[in-house]
């Protein structure tokens, strides 16, 4: 008996040193006391009084505002998902379209029908115009509904859209300030939200020239000095690494034959009154081709490189595919920039009626993978998609549904998801990466 209670008592006492040393070692793993204290570990386990404290607080529906640290962290896992933008690989865009909630009124969205050059044919089609919500100048209808480029989470899904496609430049639709299209309004006002959002993005924007009013040699060179003071110190404006290391501005001239070659001379040429080479506001400029005889004006007023923007194989010499090898050739021997224009096709019959005959079908994504894989094979230095956003003419990549309303019944993207013309750009600028890594071996 005794000798079972001097067990008894070693077996307590053997329990009791263990019970200290563990709570020594316990004490010593305190997060109050241990050498990890500290702001980082704060953050991961609060202190015993603020967790008390937190279960009787109600959570605020605002969310806690991030630190510039945090922001940057979670802005850059973010972009771990999309692909890399290929600065290679530009798509055209229009900030044109507005609506009341933006704008205080529908604005391209309600297009007017173009009536036909010719009296006795355009007697044969409607006039007036669109009525939207549901009645826009479009054959498709956008799965953002009739936008406003002016709405911050319309800009956002945008560029969402763009990185997702693998596109790395925007070329925006622009005119010079206080001007506008016949049926907008003027847009250079909120260039800076789009060139904000592209950087968010890790996008570049470079400009779209339109054929502006009264547009000549000197006032271009004023406008290039007001794009170039204005917006040339954005993160997003985009420059293109020239064969001589320079980086410069890139500018795409629509309509460009509009004027005579002797007057982008003025420009273009060292030698010209109006000239803006070898000076800071020196950039890339890109003639739009469309007929044959273009190639020799384009080179004679001293362009930099050539596009063909329609997304209408056979409409012009310039957008017809199997010209696009020849027209790469002349580029090479005479020093220009080849540019060729994709497009998913085109349709632009609800603004004009009559003008069915170059509509481009899409054949379930089979039109703009052949353009994609024509533009390839002809080796460019860069490849241009017509577009990201013109729902007018049909050629938008951004996401449509379908939809609708009365006799109208929308064009769609079925039987493939609203992405599809996305992903197939991913696709395909992924492609031209790759084979233009293997023409510089």
């Amino acid at each position: 008996m005794a000798r079972f209670r001097r067990k008894s008592c070693c077996a307590l006492i053997a329990l009791a040193l263990a019970v200290f040393i563990i709570t020594v070692i316990l004490k010593s793993l305190n997060p109050e006391d241990n050498q990890f204290n500290s702001q980082f570990a704060l953050r991961l386990i609060p202190p015993p009084g603020q967790m008390e404290q937190d279960n009787s607080v109600v959570v605020s529906a605002k969310p806690a505002q991030l630190i510039p640290a945090e922001k940057a962290d979670r802005m850059e896992n973010k972009m771990q998902d999309f692909p890399e933008p290929n600065y290679n690989v530009h798509a055209f865009y229009y900030v044109w379209y507005g609506n009341p909630q933006f704008d205080g009124k529908y604005v391209h969205w309600d297009h007017p029908l173009l009536p036909h050059w010719d009296p006795k044919v355009a007697s044969g089609y409607s006039t007036g115009r669109h009525h939207p919500p549901d009645d826009i100048g479009a054959n498709f209808y956008p799965a953002l509904g009739p936008y406003s480029s002016r709405d911050p989470s319309v800009l956002e899904e945008h560029m969402r859209q763009l990185r997702t496609a693998d596109v790395g430049v925007l070329a925006v639709s622009w005119y010079p300030l206080s001007m506008n299209d016949d049926n907008g309004e003027e847009i250079d006002n909120f260039l800076p939200l789009v060139l904000d959002a592209a950087d968010k993005y890790q996008l570049k924007v470079a400009f779209h020239i339109e054929p502006y009013k009264g547009r000549d040699d000197a006032n271009m060179h004023e406008n290039i000095k007001y794009i170039v003071e204005r917006y040339g110190n954005h993160p997003a404006f985009y420059r293109y690494k020239t064969s001589t290391g320079k980086f410069l501005p890139l500018y795409y001239i629509y309509d460009s034959y509009l004027q005579t070659p002797d007057v982008w001379a003025q420009l273009l040429k060292p030698n010209g009154i109006s000239t803006i080479r070898n000076t800071l506001y020196d950039g890339i400029f890109i003639a739009l081709l469309v007929e044959e005889s273009h190639k020799k004006d384009i080179q004679t007023a001293g362009f930099d490189g050539i596009y063909t923007y329609f997304a209408t194989n056979g409409f012009t010499y310039g957008s017809s595919h199997h010209n696009w090898r020849s027209i790469k050739t002349f580029c090479d021997y005479n020093n220009l920039i080849f540019i060729p224009s994709v497009g998913p096709g085109y349709i632009d019959t609800s603004i004009r009626p009559w003008n069915s005959q170059n509509t481009r079908n899409r054949i379930n994504g089979k039109y703009y993978e052949t353009s994609f894989n024509v533009a390839v094979e002809a080796r460019p230095q860069i490849i241009s998609i017509t577009s990201f956003n013109e729902w007018h003419e049909g050629t938008q990549i951004e996401k449509a549904i379908p939809k609708t309303w009365g006799k109208t019944v929308y064009l769609d993207y079925l039987p493939h998801k609203p992405t599809v013309y996305l992903e197939k750009t991913q696709k395909w600028a992924r492609k031209f990466s790759e084979e233009q890594k293997k023409w510089l071996e």
